[in-house]
Order: C-alpha cells, then sequence, then structure tokens
C-alpha cells in the first residue's frame, strides 16, 4: 500500500468533507467505513431533504445556537462557516432553496445530491474509500498515533482524523465507537445524552391523542414551579409523551434542567394569541349563542383540532354531552385555565435510537479550536458529532460536520 497522508475514520459529512478538502491539498487519503455504504445517516437527514446548513447572516447569532461550548467554533466559522458551505456546494452544481427558519435544502435530490458531490469530489481527488472496514482500535505511542488496527490490517499515515460521529441512530453507524478511539489517545468523554430527541412524560393520556399535531402553541418548561424557557411552534403528541421540533429542541436542555431539581414539567399553552380573558369571552358568547342547541363537545370542538377532542374532553372533567347553558362560570375558568396551561412532568427522554444527535463527546478542552487537533496526541484530529458539540435542528448540526470536518483536513503533518 502507498504511502498514507490522512487517514480518516468514520464516512460520514464530517469524514467526507475532510477527506475532500485534504485530498484537494495533495494529500493521499484513505476513509475507513464500518458499513457498507458510506453516509447512512448524512441520506436521512431531514427526512431525506438533507438541510444541510442555515442561512442566517449574523455569526454571533449563529454561535449562540450551540450553547455555552458555541464559542469553540468562531475559529472554525470563521474559516468555512455557512457562507462557504452554501458556497461550496453551489460550486459543486447543487442548486440550493432557503425555507422557514432560514433553513437551506438543496432545491432537487436532496440528500443524495449532496452525497453524490462528496463522493464525486473524492473521487477526483483519488480518496479510497475501503467499506465494511470496521476499526478495532488506535496505537498511540509517544502521544502519537502509530497505527490504526483493523481486523485485516495495521494501517498508518502521518496524520489520523476521528470522525465516527456519536451515539445517535445507531442503525446508521453511530454506536459511539469514536468515543473509545478518543479515549485510548488519553482523551476525556462528557457524560453523553440523546439530544433532539422525543420526551417521555409521567402522564400515560399523552396516548389519547396520539399522532396529533399542534401548532401555534406555546410550550413552557417550568422547574421547582418556576418557568425557565418556552418555545412557540409545533409539538406532537405520541404513546410516551411528546414529540415536535419545540420539543426536540428543548430536549437537548432537558438533562441539565433535571439536575439538582425536585420538579421539572412542560405547560402548554393551546390558545397563546388570546389572553384568559378574551378565551373567556369568546366561550361565553359561544354558550350564549347555541344554548339549548349545542353540547360542550360541540363548543371544545370550535377550539381545539378534531383529533385533539378526546384528550381535552377526558382533561376538562366536564361531561361532552352536557347542554352548553348548564356550564357554569367555575367550569369555563377551569377551561379556560387548562386550555392555558396543560402540566405534563417530564420523565426523562427517548433513546440514542430515536435521537437526531448526541449531546455529549470529546471535551473540547482537549482539542484546538482553530485547527481541531488532538491537545494531547500530536497527530490526532476529530471532527463532526464526535466532539461535544451540538445544535437545534434547522441545519446546525451538519453545520459542525462541514466546518469541523474542512478544518482537520486543512492540516498537513
Amino acid at each position: 500500500m502507498a504511502e498514507i497522508n490522512t487517514l480518516i475514520i468514520g464516512g460520514g459529512p464530517a469524514g467526507l468533507m475532510a477527506a475532500v478538502r485534504a485530498s484537494s491539498l495533495g494529500q493521499r487519503v484513505i476513509v475507513l467505513e464500518k458499513n457498507a455504504s458510506v453516509g447512512e445517516k448524512l441520506l436521512i437527514s431531514g427526512r431525506g431533504r438533507c438541510n444541510f446548513t442555515n442561512a442566517e447572516q449574523d455569526m454571533n447569532t449563529f454561535i449562540s445556537k450551540y450553547g455555552d461550548n458555541g464559542k469553540f467554533l468562531y475559529s472554525a466559522f470563521s474559516k468555512f462557516g455557512p457562507r462557504e458551505t452554501i458556497l461550496f456546494f453551489v460550486n459543486h452544481g447543487v442548486n440550493v432553496i432557503e425555507e422557514r427558519g432560514k433553513r437551506i435544502f438543496p432545491a432537487e435530490g436532496g440528500s443524495q445530491k449532496i452525497l453524490d458531490k462528496l463522493l464525486l469530489e473524492c473521487k477526483k481527488g483519488g480518496v479510497r474509500i475501503f467499506r465494511n472496514t470496521p476499526v478495532k482500535a488506535l496505537r498511540v505511542r509517544n502521544s502519537r498515533v502509530e497505527c490504526v488496527i483493523t481486523e485485516r490490517d495495521e494501517l498508518r499515515a502521518d496524520k489520523y482524523i476521528i470522525a465516527t460521529g456519536g451515539k445517535s441512530y445507531p442503525d446508521t453507524g453511530s454506536t459511539g465507537d469514536g468515543y473509545i478511539f478518543a479515549q485510548q489517545a488519553g482523551h476525556s468523554i462528557t457524560k453523553l445524552f440523546p439530544a433532539l430527541v422525543p420526551v417521555r412524560t409521567r402522564e400515560t393520556w399523552p396516548k389519547l391523542a396520539s399522532g396529533c399535531n399542534l401548532r401555534n402553541i406555546r410550550l413552557k418548561v417550568i422547574r421547582d414551579g418556576k418557568e425557565i424557557d418556552s418555545r412557540f411552534g409545533e409539538m406532537e403528541f405520541t404513546n410516551f409523551g411528546v414529540s415536535g421540533p419545540i420539543v426536540m429542541e428543548l430536549s437537548s436542555y432537558i438533562p441539565k434542567w433535571q439536575e439538582g431539581s425536585e420538579s421539572l414539567e412542560f405547560s402548554l399553552d393551546v390558545k397563546p394569541s388570546l389572553t384568559h380573558e378574551i378565551l373567556t369571552a369568546r366561550i361565553k358568547r359561544d354558550i350564549e349563542k347555541y344554548s339549548g342547541k349545542k353540547r360542550f363537545a360541540t363548543l371544545a370542538r370550535g377550539l381545539v383540532p378534531k383529533d385533539f377532542m378526546r384528550l381535552i374532553l377526558e382533561l376538562a372533567d366536564i361531561p361532552s354531552d352536557k347542554p352548553v347553558e348548564y356550564i357554569s362560570d367555575e367550569e369555563i375558568c377551569e377551561f379556560v385555565n387548562l386550555l392555558k396551561d396543560i402540566r405534563m412532568n417530564i420523565n426523562g427522554l427517548w433513546s440514542f435510537k430515536n435521537a437526531v444527535v448526541t449531546n455529549g463527546g470529546v471535551n473540547l478542552k482537549e482539542v484546538d479550536p482553530s485547527t481541531m487537533r488532538s491537545k494531547l496526541c500530536g497527530n490526532l484530529y476529530f471532527a463532526g458529532e464526535v466532539l461535544d458539540l451540538n445544535g437545534p435542528s434547522g441545519g446546525f448540526n451538519l453545520q459542525i460536520c462541514w466546518s469541523t470536518g474542512y478544518i482537520s483536513g486543512s492540516v498537513n503533518e
């Protein structure tokens, strides 16, 4: 085998971007992929449509999406940020469109289009991709990686990049291997949690509305009786709790919020655009209008979606067949309070199998943010989800892959 300059473990978006960049600089590159095909997690991104970055132009706003660890990305984004990512794919024949929330997608072809372009550039650069080649271990000596051990061989290179992904969607090959390799090189791994994942509730009644999607609602987080966060948007009920965009976004913070708290709840406001007073007045007008003609279920149907009816009737504790003229002021008040504040006790997260990304990873204090080089092992680099970085949905997590992959592939040993 010819001499290897750069050896990359993992053929996902970060690994392929690193390979494209390194080969464009004249490096002899190989990629080791444990699966039979590369980019399996990329192919399911955005349900196959691939929201590959975000068009937010203010860098401080962009960085803030990544929470406390976001500052680590300033250097990488200044060299290859969302603008450079869009230009990269456009220059390689991908037409793009911008959708709600500044999300950027390929105009056609989805995830397969993005993957095809990366593989084409790898082919042009002479990158060799070895599929069905799981790495067993790194051999480290004198603070440098000496070789990578596979089932069939020991491979030596000048430089090694770990781009194995995290633990989310393990069926795509992201089973946490990279954390083991990092530890073999002396790195510490921060605590791992599933992120962008559905949330379990202590209550079982959400299953009464399983599959129901509520739009334009507000979901608050109540910690020990005090509101600490809220989101406006869409959520969905499941057999085990709640899901949907705003729930998934909040899920990334739940492990931290649960630490040291006695209670953590969601408060659902079904009618955030209406005050208690306006909602009460509307219900009283409907009662007057439909007196002698309608029952409570009909009144409720005018306020909530059809597939939410069974649940709201269960929670209201007002007989669905009760004539509206017999609904008391006290019952009206309780019903309005319910619409404005449906409480759910948070009982943990769904598993990594259901998570979009991993919260936690290689400790950022042990990685040089300007190069992605290990501070503990001179010829070792990291890229993508294996690092302790994650963001909300909207293209932010794939941008981590593109930026860190590009930067890690830019350094010649």
